[in-house]
């Protein structure tokens, strides 16, 4: 049978091989999302099973909705964490770079053993580094990485592995689905991963708290260029206000998003202490938004990228702006080049 990674084939061997019988830290991303969750999980899960004692480690909780990918896993937060054994090895996943874990656990693995990531904007920070950008999601590379190498996916592994590649690729809706995605997500059906289950952990337990943001997320929307960019906002205290919290606004933007007629989605959350973090989709990979959030110390994927700033909205807005207009030009541009 064909591979499905082939060119990371010995990496992926030397990568197992330096972390043998150790302990292992498997690092995610702060606010971490399916995807993140579901690899750190499958990878804490074949790491253990080969004898390692795999401890899964993020700045945040694990959200609620992702609760029955983490069954039975050991997840500490930074604190705990940075009382590791110091000889522990670390392994980022889905971290486009290696801040993305939050500062003390970059100081803590200055270098880790590797990385596994499908972000375009990853320039390789570990000593072993497993980067596809042409993949939906980290937990489609390691679905491959897995089954490429015949190691063992029991049905929690694949569980885990299922709810990233579906959170990561919209339900197989965006255009980072391949059919490589779907052949993956065949392969952990068939080893365990129930579909059902993840539609209604994922799609089906809504708080009305979050029904309430989502409520005042849409209110906020404003049309910007032409048209083809539609903000909304989430001013401080509104997660105070609905009793919801961070990880609530997964998803919100992809409503901007979906007007007809709009390239761009933006959410703009305002920090109480001051700042923001903005949340950027399009609908066409030539928009490069890994770019755009570049200037800002941001990214991610040309289609989805993030950033934070340290500016409120008033200075931020118009600097936004003013980068889409010039990233929506480029695209223009290369439409053109490849209009017959």
């Amino acid at each position: 049978m064909a591979k499905y990674y082939p060119e990371f084939a010995g990496d992926f061997e030397r990568l197992l091989a330096s972390v043998d019988g150790r302990t292992v830290a498997v690092v995610g991303h702060s606010r971490p999302d399916g995807d993140c969750i579901g690899s750190q999980v499958a990878i804490a899960r074949v790491l253990a099973a080969r004898g390692c004692r795999a401890v899964c480690v993020n700045t945040d909780t694990v959200p609620r909705r992702l609760a029955y990918v983490a069954r039975k896993m050991a997840f500490v937060r930074t604190d705990e964490a940075l009382g590791m054994p110091q000889d522990a090895a670390a392994i980022f996943v889905d971290c486009a770079d290696h801040a993305r874990a939050g500062e003390r656990l970059r100081s803590r693995f200055p270098l880790p053993e590797g990385s596994v990531d499908h972000h375009l904007s990853n320039g390789g920070f570990a000593r072993i580094n497993i980067v596809d950008s042409s993949s939906a999601a980290t937990c489609e590379v390691l679905a491959g990485l897995f089954i490429d190498a015949g190691l063992h996916i029991d049905a929690a592994t694949a569980t885990a592995l299922f709810a990233g590649i579906i959170t990561d690729t919209g339900q197989f809706r965006f255009n980072s689905t391949s059919q490589r995605s779907f052949d993956l997500a065949g392969e952990l059906v068939s080893r365990g991963a129930s579909p059902s289950e993840a539609g209604f952990e994922l799609y089906e337990r809504e708080s009305l708290g979050k029904l309430q943001l989502l409520q005042r997320f849409l209110a906020s929307l404003q049309l910007e260029i032409g048209g083809r960019v539609c903000i909304g906002t989430l001013p401080p205290g509104i997660f105070e206000a609905t009793g919801t919290t961070a990880e609530d606004t997964e998803g919100l933007v992809d409503y901007a998003r979906c007007i007809d007629g709009v390239e761009v989605g933006v959410l703009i959350e305002e920090r109480s202490e001051g700042g923001v973090k903005a949340s950027l989709r399009a609908k066409n990979p030539l928009c490069r938004l890994d770019l755009v959030a570049g200037r800002f110390g941001g990214g991610g994927h040309a289609c989805a990228a993030g950033l934070n700033m340290k500016t409120g909205q008033d200075e931020f807005r118009p600097l936004l702006l003013a980068a889409l207009r010039e990233s929506l030009r480029a695209m223009d541009a290369e439409r053109l080049r490849e209009s017959p």
